[in-house]
């Protein structure tokens, strides 16, 4: 992984202002990095998501990496509202940036800090710049496989693009949708030890068996990683999985969720500059496996069947 060019498209992204329904400079951005890549076609749906294509191959794509394009912040016309969960007794303890119709927070977009980059919106412009670094990654090797990603609109008020999206049948239903995020730091999770991969959020538990082969294959490929089920947020994978979709979901430990420091102040968030490293390496690794390379439940059986010897029951 170029740690300059994942540095310049992820700065790039970060400075595009955005809030719910309010994506538009997030998406230009994103066709902008994607343009005239080989094999890659991208197309916007009815409802504003961009669905990319990478067909380095003719076998069908295994996989759909999804992250959102908005972040909260303020609808300022026709009525002020703040769109997305933030503690209502925060709303007014930060000064706010006008963008036309909508604002954010009045904090940096992009400041690096040794392996930590603070931004006023790493939820969830960080998983979109790693879908955007995996397919240039992708595209410039000339990778022979085949992968979706997935931008959508709306996530902080309900999921709205990822549902319409779901709903649509646009996505091939035999894919495994794989939602990318960034997650509130809680035990055991820690920031800067590797992306996680994610066994559910608040609501759901994704598919067992993607699961334990993202975790085999960063076993396999003696990546650093972390398996946690990371419960402090819901995330686009328990959408796409209510509406039929097989899901598992990728992350990396986040700080200052939603802009909400411990002590309740309105701050950056930060995520590590390694962790996403990780997370855009893990990313095409699964990509780029021409067929599964790991039997998730090998390792497993061989324990049981151990046991089975040892404590027969005859």
């Amino acid at each position: 992984m170029d740690r300059n060019a994942l540095l310049d498209v992820t700065r790039s992204l970060l400075e595009c202002p955005t809030a719910p329904t309010f994506e538009a400079r997030v998406r230009a951005q994103i066709r902008k990095l994607l343009a005239d890549l080989p094999s890659v076609t991208v197309v916007e749906d009815p409802f504003g998501n961009l669905i990319v294509f990478y067909q380095g191959s003719d076998a069908p794509a295994q996989f759909a990496f999804t992250a959102h394009m908005d972040h909260p912040g303020w609808r300022l016309r026709p009525d002020k509202e703040f769109l997305g969960a933030v503690p209502e007794r925060l709303l007014d303890s930060a000064p706010i940036r006008e963008f036309g119709d909508f604002g954010m927070w009045d904090l940096p977009a992009f400041v690096l800090e040794g392996d930590r980059i603070h931004s006023r919106a790493c939820d969830d412009l960080i998983g979109c710049a790693t879908i955007v670094a995996t397919f240039r990654d992708l595209a410039t090797a000339r990778a022979a496989s085949s992968v979706y990603g997935v931008f959508t609109r709306a996530e902080e008020v309900g999921f709205i693009g990822a549902i319409q999206l779901a709903k649509s049948g646009k996505l091939p239903a035999e894919l495994t949708v794989v939602s990318l995020e960034t997650s509130p730091e809680w035990p055991p999770a820690t920031i800067g030890a590797g992306p996680i991969v994610r066994v559910g959020d608040r609501i759901s538990v994704f598919d067992p068996a993607t699961t334990e082969y993202f975790v085999e294959l960063a076993k396999l490929q003696n990546r650093r990683h972390q398996r946690c089920l990371m419960a402090g947020g819901t995330c686009e994978g328990t959408a796409f999985q209510t509406y039929g979709y097989r899901s598992g979901a990728l992350c990396i430990a986040l700080g200052n969720y939603h802009n909400c420091t411990p002590d309740d102040r309105i701050e950056t968030e930060y995520v590590s500059l390694s962790d996403m490293i990780g997370l855009v390496e893990l990313c095409v690794a699964i990509a780029d496996a021409r067929e599964p390379t790991v039997d998730p439940m090998a390792e497993r059986r061989k324990g049981f069947e151990e046991l089975l010897l040892k404590y027969p029951l005859v």
